[in-house]
């Protein structure tokens, strides 16, 4: 047979040339002919064409489904004498698989040992390089023009033939694996794949002659979880153009797994000229055959074989192998241990077993030889829940009762048993354990061993290379939940599985743990890398179902068919899985007692109730305060919410009902989230990989209300972030910090309030849990419901991966009005009315709360008549003034008289003065009369006559003037 590119026959061979090209061939051959025919009389004679010169074709169909066979020469202008065109068979005719369309007689006949046909089919299933007729075809993600620059980047990320089969690229380009055919009638295309990881997206696509694509749901791939999985797509008649697509999103620093491809069979090509030889490391021994078979282990087969050939006794070879190895000399790495089931004296054997395959030599210098096995020792002893029978075989306990591996002891009266599996000594692999090997060359499962028990832990076997994964599952079928459990519907705490494991690698090691929900594929959940000291993991259930936890363990990545690192072991101590349906009990705990006529039974309490261990009795939990559901057991099983935090109804977790408080010394300030309760989401910065791919983190926040349901939901999530820890104005609650230079100053002088959310799950990176802190300022400016803002310093929304920061600006996060966020006006008094308007105090600081007054009017008097009654008054006081003014002068005047005529009398007794002019007295006047001055004085100098200062000896000094008019003399 011709090889890929050289052939002319329409077969499997030329992958993909059909009917479709016959026009341009057919006109080819008449050019030949014509051109023949020119040179005839010049050129050299050319001789008549032999049947190794040309090969025979159909051309294309006419309308009434006829077509007709040609001779083609392999190279034209060489020879001559072609058979004539005869009429060839109907264009739907087609030979059953195993057989192959013979062009001379337009015969089908059987394929020859050593080959195969899918009769109307093709099949491609070597893959050392990309068949002829299939593209590998890159882009980068971004469609706009700016995305140019950043698109010779994705040229190298393609699908890459290894071999048995094509893998994808494992980088955020897209890549696509495209073949186009055309059918003659309905058919199918089937293939192989192995897709591990969901962080590649993986597509499978078929375009029609319009280019339109198959609106069919199943073209997005489901990830693989035990190893290849088989798909089939039906096809129509005509054009079809078939696309492998995938596209990673490498974003963190772990690489996805690629998807792998292999066995690509499609069925409805028009014929297929030729059978195609097994591929090596098949065969095929039958004539007619539709497929080859794989060589057992220990031979190997070349292309085209009949038979398998046996390697030599110095040589191996895995099962479907080309050719053999030579065998290394055996060392401690080709061999393990292993215990065997107890016998009837309750003692077990150490047994050293080769590792399977064996593939070492014991007869080379320098191998070890397998170490003597049948040292007996006791048997451990059972787990708890489980009682050791008379042929020292492990049975489970009835229901009701418990043990701790040796005997079932009845609960008290007043307790329960807690019912699960708890496995710390491994004897016997569990009944609902099993384990098996996926090889980490070609992801096919092997019948092997990939976990062994050692008495106190279990240990990872050697495999048949050291990229082998190291499968070990168990299976629950189901969770017992307490009732107050079962009645919360928040997805609460079902149940837990709680592990000790140890890993000691000297290379790149992994242990991965998965978990599956009813049957569906593992979700890995954690990963170790490297040597691990002993330590627990714990992972919470939260749906009650049939689930599956998986362990896997890879010594190295590397693609090597060797056993180097066979002491890179993973090792788990004890498994204990909480609530399980149908489990056992190591312990009995106290339940409430419910009263009967029979006596007292075992009852649930209700939701959000503790039992208490003395009375028995269920005890609402106070207010404010959850309950441990797993562990509801007296008042201390009730754990108290955060600050700004209530419980809901059921006592199963604290929520903020959208309002908070603050006290200060001068005022309360009241807030009301209302409006901010409703699921918001927001996206971070543009971030770009390694390849310029650009992608954003989309956050979906729900800060308070709805009861504590969970409003916002992500898909795949990675952590469940809605416990909150409590609702404060302190920067730091409970170990959880929110710094305040991640965000621009608070410029209004009150104090963003700041809410806490806490998750519980453990990871590697983030070893206390994940945080949350949304900070909620205050912004008038900003209406409902506002900007959420990421840190500056901190686009992702975080720093470290595991505390995540946001600042909400709203108005909505302003206080609740109050009677001290406005102030009154007072308006001018007209026409005798006084109006009272109240107004915000600037800047309004506020939201909410109260409303303003309303405008307030008063009665008043006007300035007109106040000013009339100042006048009257003003007027009525100046009369009275001037009246009291002339009396008091008057009596002043007389007083003033009476003193001056004593003094002169008292004068006139020490010594004689001269005689007056005139008498101060006239005989007959009255003493009453008025005094009259001799010389006038103004109104201001009587009043200064009148408060003359008195003399040192305590009498008033009075000015007298003689009657000659000389000076005035003192007295």
């Amino acid at each position: 047979m011709a090889e890929p590119g050289h052939s002319h026959h329409l077969s499997a061979r030329v992958r993909g040339r059909t009917e479709r090209r016959i026009p341009r061939l057919w006109r080819l051959l008449l050019w030949a002919g014509t051109a023949f025919q020119v040179t005839q009389g010049t050129g050299p004679e050319l001789h008549a064409c032999k049947e190794s010169e040309y090969h025979y074709e159909y051309t294309a169909c006419d309308s009434t489904g006829s077509r007709w066979r040609v001779a083609v020469p392999h190279t034209p202008g060489l020879c001559t004498s072609l058979p004539d065109p005869i009429k060839g068979t109907e264009c739907s005719f087609s030979c059953n698989a195993g057989e192959f369309l013979d062009m001379k007689d337009q015969s089908c006949k059987p394929c020859a040992e050593g080959r195969y046909s899918l009769g109307t089919g093709i099949r491609f299933d070597e893959w050392d390089e990309l068949p002829h007729g299939f593209a590998s075809l890159s882009a980068n993600m971004e469609l706009d023009d700016s995305a140019a620059e950043s698109t010779g980047n994705c040229t190298s990320s393609k699908w890459v033939p290894r071999g048995d089969y094509i893998a994808s690229n494992t980088d955020e380009c897209t890549a696509t694996l495209m073949y186009a055919v055309n059918l003659k009638q309905s058919g199918t295309v089937n293939f192989e794949y192995y897709y591990p990881d969901s962080s590649i997206i993986f597509e499978f696509f078929v375009q029609n002659d319009q280019c339109q694509p198959n609106a069919d749901d199943s073209r997005w791939m489901k990830t693989t979880e035990k190893g290849w999985e088989f798909h089939s797509v039906e096809l129509n008649r005509g054009n079809n153009v078939l696309y492998w697509r995938t596209t990673a999103f490498s974003v963190w620093t772990k690489v996805p797994k690629p998807v792998l491809v292999r066995n690509i069979a499609i069925t409805g090509v028009a014929y297929t000229s030729e059978c195609f030889p097994c591929k090596p490391g098949t065969y095929a021994d039958k004539q007619g055959s539709s497929f080859c078979k794989l060589c057992p282990a220990n031979s190997y087969s070349n292309k085209g074989e009949t038979s398998c050939h046996q390697c030599d006794p110095d040589k191996y070879s895995e099962k479907g192998s080309s050719s053999c190895n030579v065998r290394p000399a055996c060392t401690d790495k080709d061999y393990f241990y292993t215990h065997t089931a107890c016998d009837a004296n309750g003692e077990t054997q150490l047994m050293y077993k080769w590792a399977k395959p064996k593939i070492c030599s014991e007869d080379l210098e320098g191998a070890v030889k397998l170490p003597a096995s049948g040292v007996k020792t006791h048997c451990p002893p059972c787990n708890p829940g489980f009682f050791k029978t008379n042929n020292s075989t492990c049975q489970p306990c009835p229901y009701g009762s418990y043990s701790n591996g040796s005997d079932c002891t009845r609960c008290p009266a007043g307790t329960e048993p807690a019912v699960g599996f708890e496995y710390k000594w491994w004897n016997t692999l569990p009944t609902n354990m099993e384990t098996t090997v996926l090889s980490g060359i070609n992801f096919e499962y092997k019948g092997m061993t990939g976990w062994e028990v050692a008495g106190d832990h279990i240990y990872t076997a050697a495999g048949a290379s050291d990229n082998d994964f190291m499968i070990l599952t168990l299976v629950v079928p189901g969770f017992r939940p307490p009732q107050s459990v079962m009645a919360d519907t928040e997805n609460k705490e079902v149940a837990r599985i709680t592990f000790v494991f140890e890993t000691l690698c000297s290379v790149n090691c992994e242990l991965y743990f998965m978990v599956g929900v009813n049957s569906r594929t593992n979700t890995p959940v954690e990963t170790w890398k490297g040597s691990k000291g002993k330590q627990s993991y714990t992972y919470i259930i939260e749906e009650n179902t049939t689930t599956s936890f998986t362990w896997a363990f890879q010594r190295t990545t590397f693609h090597e068919a060797s056993r180097k690192y066979t002491n890179d072991v993973a090792k788990i101590y004890s498994i204990n899985v909480t609530n399980v349906m149908n489990g056992v009990a190591s312990y009995c705990r106290p339940c409430a007692l419910e009263a009967s006529d029979v006596g007292s039974s075992c009852t649930s309490c209700p939701a959000g109730y503790y039992i208490d261990r003395d009375s028995g009795t269920c005890h609402s939990c106070p207010t404010n305060t959850i309950l441990k559901a797993h562990q509801p057991y007296g008042v201390q099983a009730c754990v108290p919410c955060g600050p700004g935090t209530k419980n809901n109804k059921i006592h199963s977790l604290c929520y903020n009902d959208c309002t908070f408080s603050r006290n200060t010394p001068t005022r309360t300030f009241n807030y009301n989230f209302s409006a901010l309760a409703n699921t918001v989401t927001l996206a971070g910065g543009p971030s770009f990989t390694s390849k310029g791919l650009k992608y954003f983190h989309h956050f979906t926040l729900s800060l308070c209300g709805n009861q504590g349901r969970k409003m916002s939901v992500c898909t795949d999530n990675v952590t469940d972030l809605r416990i909150p820890e409590g609702v404060t104005t302190d920067m730091t609650l409970d170990g959880i910090t929110s710094p305040a230079e991640l965000f621009h100053l608070e410029s209004l002088g009150i104090p963003d309030v700041i809410f806490f959310y806490r998750s519980n799950d453990v990871t590697q990176s983030c070893s206390s849990g994940r945080s949350t802190t949304i900070r909620v300022r205050c912004s008038p400016q900003k209406t409902v419901p506002g900007s959420l803002l990421l840190p500056g310093t901190c686009s992702d929304g975080t720093c470290d991966g595991c505390n995540f920061h946001f600042l909400w600006e709203s108005a909505a996060a302003c206080p609740l009005c109050s009677v001290a966020d406005y102030h009154a006006i007072v308006s001018s008094c007209v026409a005798g009315i006084q109006k009272t308007t109240y107004v915000w105090r600037e800047p309004k600081l506020c939201s909410g709360g109260i409303s303003l007054p309303e405008q307030r009017v008063t009665i008043c008097k006007t300035i007109d008549f106040w000013l009339k009654v100042g006048i009257s008054a003003g007027t009525c006081t100046a009369i009275l003034l001037t009246v009291l003014t002339c009396y008091f002068w008057k009596k002043n005047q007389k007083l003033e008289y009476k003193y001056s005529k004593l003094v002169m009398n008292a004068t006139l007794k020490d010594c004689d003065l001269p005689a007056a002019d005139s008498c101060a007295i006239m005989e007959g006047e009255d003493v009453e009369d008025d005094l009259i001055f001799t010389s006038k004085k103004s109104l201001f100098g009587k009043i200064k006559s009148f408060t003359s200062k008195r003399t040192p000896d305590g009498f008033d000094s009075v000015p007298l003037k003689t009657s000659s008019g000389g000076l005035d003399m003192d007295l």
